[in-house]
């Protein structure tokens, strides 16, 4: 029988957090030590994390780099965390990388070790120019901070993982700072003053040239007609942009992907503007991804993130209302996220996140949130059953999916054929 390496995956417990790395560089030792052959940009923030990454890995496939992203968490099957010039890893390969590995460890690492191990070992047998590298939680202690890389990104500082990673914005940039490493530039976006104040000093102390991204986010950009999707079109920096990703908050990515891609161009050798017109093919299910004539999913689950969805749906869909399908797991800012939505919400249809072995808030609890902003709600259980229920509703208004990436991939799996959301 051959070996099933997703089968392994779903003997460990996705769920089980161990911060610290020193089994990950166990691992790391025993598999040979990958990371030393490959050259990573290491991303770290609260949000906007997989979008940066996914902008940044197609401009760099666009300027002619083999590229692998390394994300978390996947939505409809966990190949899609290994990708190599866009493609999540066949089947055949992922089997035999993970048999290899297993041989190796046996049982004695975590989900998250073991995936960031494999991750290494397929970037570097499938001779990747540059690895985008995506922490998991926080990054201080996080199995992806075993690496040295070219660059450091930060994306931005919000609460959330509390209980992990501290309940301030200075706490919590902490953790992401951990990330920081001798002489190794940083890009940031917009951080909160304290959050701020943490991380200057951590890279004053490791001697990092810092790189802010600009503070001038454009107001506002003309949707026009691309190949396959809309394109948001914008100025910035004098360049006409068109950016396959829509909304504000992916202006505000892009930002920070423009700044990286500024420095790495010049110690790289790529030609920029070849990598920043790539950027009209750039692809991430999951995040404000319309789906038909009607559905509008994202994977916001904090409540930063929700009000970016706020902004973007004001943007694009100036005044209208929405019907509003939402779950949350339990170690979320759930009623904060209510009140964010119930801005452009007439109607709530609260349910769960999915079959995840994992504590979230019931349909009821959710419509206590509801109900102290006056909005009406009706709780079902079953995701894909709340999707249909909206559907069926007398009114055609759009509908909004939001409040956890494994909601999204629940609906991805039953909506699209799986390698528009394998493949980027």
């Amino acid at each position: 029988m051959s070996f099933d390496t997703k089968d392994l995956f779903e003997k460990l417990d996705m769920y089980s957090i161990r911060l610290g790395l020193e089994s990950t560089r166990e691992l790391a030792h025993l598999a040979g030590n990958p990371e030393r052959d490959l050259r990573f940009i290491h991303i770290a923030g609260t949000n906007g994390k997989g979008s940066t990454a996914a902008m940044l890995e197609r401009a760099l496939r666009g300027a002619g780099l083999k590229t692998g992203l390394y994300t978390s968490p996947h939505l409809i099957d966990i190949r899609e965390r290994f990708r190599v010039n866009g493609k999540s890893i066949d089947q055949e390969s992922f089997d035999r990388y993970g048999e290899e590995l297993f041989k190796i460890s046996g049982m004695r690492f975590s989900y998250f070790e073991f995936a960031t191990i494999l991750a290494l070992r397929i970037f570097k047998a499938e001779k990747c120019d540059v690895v985008v590298w995506e922490t998991g939680l926080g990054g201080r202690l996080d199995a992806t901070n075993i690496v040295t890389p070219e660059l450091c990104i930060i994306t931005n500082i919000a609460l959330d993982h509390v209980s992990h990673l501290g309940n301030t914005t200075a706490l919590i940039a902490g953790e992401k700072a951990g990330i920081l490493k001798p002489g190794i530039p940083l890009v940031h976006g917009k951080l909160p003053d304290d959050a701020k104040d943490v991380i200057y000093a951590k890279a004053a102390e490791l001697g990092v040239a810092v790189h802010p991204c600009r503070e001038d986010v454009p107001s506002s950009a003309r949707i026009v007609a691309g190949n396959d999707v809309p394109l948001q079109e914008f100025t910035y920096d004098g360049r006409k942009i068109r950016l396959a990703l829509p909304g504000r908050m992916q202006r505000e990515n892009f930002r920070i992907v423009y700044e990286a891609l500024a420095l790495l161009s010049k110690s790289w050798h790529f030609d920029f503007d070849t990598a920043i017109a790539s950027l009209e093919h750039v692809r991430w299910p999951g995040r404000f991804q319309k789906i038909g004539d009607r559905i509008i999913l994202d994977g916001g689950h904090n409540p930063d993130g929700t009000e970016a969805l706020a902004a973007s749906l004001s943007e694009l869909y100036p005044g209208e209302r929405f019907t509003t399908v939402y779950a949350a797991f339990a170690d979320k800012n759930a009623q904060e996220c209510v009140n964010n939505l119930s801005h452009f919400t007439d109607h709530f249809i609260f349910t769960s996140p999915g079959t995840w072995n994992r504590e979230s808030f019931t349909p009821d609890k959710l419509m206590e949130f509801a109900a102290n902003n006056n909005v009406s709600s009706e709780g079902c259980p079953d995701p894909l059953e709340a999707v249909k229920l909206a559907l069926e509703l007398p009114s055609t208004r759009r509908i909004i999916i939001s409040g956890s990436l494994y909601l999204a991939g629940e609906v991805l799996q039953t909506s699209l054929p799986p390698e528009e959301t394998l493949d980027l």
